[in-house]
């Protein structure tokens, strides 16, 4: 038999990246006013339609980088290069006003929403693009808060600038050896050359540099020590460094060599996804840098880029959920079973899994989204103290939580593709790889989960989530209340356990767990938010949203979340104890716990 012959498996054609969304419209609905959405979803629906129609296809053109690090007369030349469709692919972004949307600042407040909003539509067709992007949008952000009035010139347009052929993209350059996350042990060291250049106070950087993403970039954002080793993080400065030099000069210039600013690459990263990106390992030998802020005060100047990279990783996630969802429900309405005579979107017990990744998906764009409002708000001078609190508080567990969850999700979706789900042509395997490292960068569960509990250890900013927590309760309408009355005792149930996580002393093994209900707690009580207002406005969603919240709440593991807080509230330093013996095998430590 000819492969011509026979059955011939039917193609599927995803729907519109916005329109046949069952999370978006609404969301758009309720959250943007009038005249701001009469304005925005004509553009959201035209590059949706790019997404389908042009920009998707340049994913066959995506490769990964090749790195060149000597011509044939041994010269050092250190030739990296990206490939082609992420070029262009990180070019149609920039047009479309990623990040420059975030700085032109047309819509107010609503300008993050409005632009995260694009970037959610294009993440599971951006190859990884947004790794870069979301590092000049960090890179524009502090150089905005901070910068030499030179850089705010200069450098701070052409990161924001809509034009690919003079936009500026920065890296980010953080990550040591000794350290990971902890930069308080960084090794690179930075000495006053003791003269100012155009852009500010000149220095001169010595170090190696463990995981510079965007390796291919203008300029990059790193820290460096100005202090002493035992002043920790309070001995570092944040500097700009330009990958070549001179960094400004004519457009007629010839391009400078990539190692005139003594950055010698010394190998690209072997990664098991994000392979587009150019991750690289590299060397700072005598490197030309300017000063960003007040000396030693580079963690403390780094905190926005940090805050912004982070929304970019909770986007990202939620994003590779959108897309993974779209293929497999697409598939449903085309794959028949039984002989043929019945769809997947026809038989009960394939919709169930499909509903379960689509009320994850539904809480992690609700609980991403809610916290990026908060971001537009307070970058536009709209927040007030509480809502400033909030961010802080909702951006590493936004982070952190769609992280922890997408990749079941992911894996969700691909299975049940069946067997056409495991393989690279759907995208979903390149997907999973890509949606891992979410996990990782800017962060694991455990460092924010930290980061979290600084947070609260500011007592009023606890108290500002529990206030707002309540008045969203207390929002629901009589006939709300009772439609959801169990899940709603459980809401406030986990909303007290959350409150007693963090009295203090708070456990040794708290910290993780408590993320984790936090995660829930924050997704349920804007998943409420969009179900009290669907009911206020008389929306034909109205059931099907008070739905979502019941299951998210009932079924989706907020019940077992609050146990593992529980537990892990009343763990001894006998189970820390055992933790060890059965991780390490340490005999001596099970018998002193007394097994």
């Amino acid at each position: 038999m000819r492969i011509e012959e026979g059955f011939q498996i039917p193609l599927f054609e995803e729907g519109h990246p916005l329109l046949s969304d069952p999370v978006l419209p609404a969301l758009l609905r309720r959250t943007f006013p009038a005249d701001v959405l009469n304005e925005i979803e004509p553009d959201l629906v035209r590059f949706g339609n790019a997404i389908q129609n042009d920009i998707r296809a340049l994913g066959a053109r995506v490769a990964s980088p090749t790195l060149t690090q000597y011509d044939q007369w041994g010269k050092r030349i250190d030739d990296l290069r990206s490939s082609e469709g992420f070029r262009l692919i990180k070019a149609r972004a920039q047009e479309e006003g990623l990040p420059g949307i975030f700085y032109e600042r047309k819509y107010g407040q609503y300008s993050r929403p409005y632009g995260f909003l694009k970037a959610l539509l294009i993440t599971g067709d951006c190859h990884m693009t947004f790794c870069p992007l979301a590092m000049t949008d960090g890179a524009a952000r502090v150089i905005e808060l901070v910068g030499s009035p030179a850089m705010k010139e200069h450098i701070y347009p052409r990161l924001v600038s809509r034009d690919p052929s003079r936009a500026y993209v920065s890296g980010q350059w953080m990550t040591e050896r000794p350290g990971g996350s902890d930069v308080s042990v960084t090794e690179t060291t930075a000495t006053s050359d003791d003269k100012t250049h155009l852009l500010g106070e000149q220095y001169t950087l010595n170090g190696f540099k463990w995981f510079s993403s965007a390796t291919e970039s203008d300029i990059a954002i790193a820290l460096a020590r100005t202090g002493t080793v035992a002043a920790g993080s309070r001995g570092l400065s944040l500097f700009l460094v330009p990958l070549r030099t001179p960094l400004l000069r004519d457009s007629t210039a010839p391009v400078p060599s990539a190692n005139s600013n003594r950055i010698f690459v010394h190998r690209l990263k072997k990664k098991i996804g994000t392979e587009p990106v150019p991750t690289a390992e590299l060397s700072l030998e005598g490197s030309e840098a300017y000063l960003i802020g007040q000396l030693n005060q580079g963690v403390k100047s780094i905190t926005p880029v940090l805050n912004i990279t982070r929304a970019w990783c909770a986007v990202a996630s939620v994003g590779y959920i959108r897309r993974c969802l779209a293929i497999a429900s697409s598939y449903a309405n085309v794959r028949a079973i039984q002989g043929g005579q019945r769809l997947l979107r026809d038989t009960p017990l394939h919709v169930a899994q499909l509903a379960g990744i689509n009320i994850t998906y539904r809480a992690l764009a609700h609980l991403v989204f809610g916290t990026i409002r908060l971001l537009g708000k307070s970058e536009c001078g709209r927040a007030t103290r509480e809502e400033e609190g909030m961010l802080r508080a909702l951006t590493p567990v936004a982070k952190a939580f769609a992280a922890e969850k997408t990749s079941g999700a992911i894996e969700e979706a691909m299975v049940s593709l069946g067997g056409q789900g495991y393989m690279e042509e759907t995208q979903i395997g390149r997907l999973l790889r890509d949606s891992l490292v979410e996990k990782i960068w800017e962060g694991t569960a455990t460092v924010l989960s930290l980061d979290l509990l600084r947070a609260f250890k500011e007592s009023w900013v606890l108290q500002a989530f529990v206030a707002w927590a309540k008045a969203v309760i207390s929002s629901c309408s009589e006939t709300l209340a009772n439609t959801i009355e169990e899940p709603l005792r459980v809401l406030k149930t986990a909303l007290g356990t959350l409150e007693s996580a963090y009295r203090p002393p708070v456990p040794t093994l708290l910290p993780r767990p408590a993320l984790m209900l936090m995660g829930y707690v924050a997704s349920a009580l804007f998943l409420l938010e969009q179900a009290v207002w669907s009911q206020a406005t008389g929306s034909i969603d109205s059931l099907l949203d008070s739905e979502v919240f019941r299951r998210w709440i009932m079924e989706a593991g907020l019940v077992a979340a609050i146990e593992d807080v529980i537990r892990a509230q009343a763990a001894s330093k006998e189970r820390e104890a055992t933790d060890v013996a059965l991780v390490f095998g340490r005999v001596g430590e099970v018998a002193r716990v007394k097994l």
